[in-house]
């Protein structure tokens, strides 16, 4: 069978607000031409983001009921640290609230001033936590992934002549860590293949530098290099994990993504010294060690999520139903960033509007534009969330995990080939107001008028 279905069933639904044309706008002014400040019962189809929006199994949900409340050493725990060491390998597994959480503990303990820390590409809680922390972050995206036409299968991938490059420039004593993401959300959602990160561990190994993993989405990064990378289609999905895992000294993880939950997030570390140090200001900060500031069924909805990720059939689903969304865009005629990627399509805003200089961010004004026309939330990933360190003017359509039919993506569809062929009529937008970090949270905006 050509056609790829579902691999669940509905059994609880939520109602759909929907509002016209003249209620959008007057929500999008009151909220300073700022999707993050519209209130979420006045969008009728969210793709801010994946992170913590996605539909939870029977299971979970029983996960819930079993929850064990206890302050310290609850069963809850042990269960969730069990089924983590069971997938990853690593002993040493410590919950947060969510992932910011994890970087922020990590970074606190080793980054500082005068730091350097590469990555394929930073995300923006990532890029602020380091940079808070005193630390300079870098991206080194092989160039593939700085292209949006590009069709590399690998565009995720870091640079390894750039990372040879910083560690003589730069030395391996201001180098803490290397991190890699998977998938590379600023890049597209592109993933990263084995090859490239047994390369970097090399070049890691040589200069005594620790590797890590920002793996929110290292359930789809691994079915990507099965589908994608020789020698790996007969390989299961799992077994794929478990390498990518075993060539890092850590990883932060936020669980909202591929452990498929509302809220959670993980640290893993391999080095004892550094996990006491970062479990001291877990309790200073999240809560103790065996909650990290979760409730005990949050838990048990992370162990249960963890495992049902890892599911052939839900990542075949997954992958295959992202792709039709921008398969029918490129078709339309809108460029995206090709191949489509795991957990969203990311529209190429420089492209659809080529009026738009990037100084008048083009992402937002698209975006805006989206949601004014069909009450579609989508996420600027460009010069509005990275500055001057954004390589691309992108809007994100992320889908959140079983929660959306075909018939409501096709909807997007249609959406988006009416506002591309209005596109003229778009208008730039400049900032009126922004806080001094992750302004894209909390700036507003207002359309220039000439």
């Amino acid at each position: 069978m050509k056609t790829i279905i579902e691999p669940f069933r509905i059994k609880v639904v939520e109602p759909l607000k929907l509002t016209t044309r003249a209620e959008r706008e007057a929500a999008l002014h009151k909220a300073g031409m700022n999707l993050f400040l519209i209130p979420a019962e006045d969008v009728l189809i969210d793709l801010l983001t994946d992170s913590g929006t996605g539909a939870m199994s029977s299971e979970q949900w029983a996960g819930v009921m079993r929850g064990d409340e206890s302050y310290a050493g609850a069963r809850s725990y042990f269960r969730f640290a069990a089924k983590l060491e069971e997938i990853t390998g690593f002993e040493h597994v410590i919950p947060t609230h969510q992932g910011r959480a994890s970087e922020r503990i990590l970074f606190e303990l080793v980054g500082g001033p005068n730091k350097v820390i590469p990555n394929n590409n930073h995300f923006d809680t990532t890029r602020a936590n380091i940079e808070h922390s005193g630390a300079e972050a870098l991206d080194l995206v092989i160039e593939e992934g700085r292209d949006p036409r590009s069709r590399h299968p690998f565009k995720g991938n870091l640079d390894l002549d750039k990372l040879e490059a910083l560690f003589r420039d730069v030395g391996a004593d201001r180098i803490p860590l290397v991190m890699v993401t998977v998938t590379n959300n600023s890049g597209g959602g592109q993933p990263v293949s084995l090859e490239n990160l047994h390369g970097v561990r090399k070049i890691c190994d040589a200069h005594d530098t620790p590797m890590y993993l920002d793996a929110c989405r290292f359930a789809e990064n691994a079915y990507f290099i099965k589908l994608r990378e020789e020698g790996q289609s007969r390989r299961a999905t799992r077994a794929i994990v478990r390498e990518m895992f075993d060539l890092v000294d850590g990883a932060t993880i936020s669980a909202k993504k591929d452990g498929i939950v509302n809220i959670g997030g993980v640290l893993l570390l391999r080095d004892e010294a550094l996990c006491r140090e970062a479990r001291n200001v877990l309790i200073l900060t999240e809560g103790f060690p065996t909650y990290g500031g979760l409730a005990g069924r949050d838990l048990e909805a992370m162990a249960q999520g963890f495992e049902e990720v890892l599911d052939e059939d839900y990542l075949n689903y997954r992958i295959r139903s992202t792709a039709y969304l921008g398969e029918k865009l490129l078709s339309a005629g809108i460029q995206i960033v090709e191949p489509p990627g795991g957990h969203a399509i990311y529209l190429d805003a420089a492209n659809f509007l080529p009026h738009i200089p990037t100084e008048q961010f083009p992402g937002q004004a698209l975006a805006c534009a989206l949601y004014l026309h069909a009450g579609i939330r989508g996420c600027e990933i460009g010069s509005v969330m990275f500055g001057e360190a954004a390589s691309m003017e992108l809007v994100r359509l992320a889908i959140p995990r079983r929660v959306y039919t075909q018939s409501q993506i096709d909807y997007v569809i249609e959406a988006l080939v009416e506002v591309h062929q209005k596109r003229s009529s778009i208008k730039g937008m400049q900032i009126v107001e922004q806080p001094p970090t992750l302004r894209h949270f909390t700036a507003r905006f207002a359309e220039i008028s000439c």
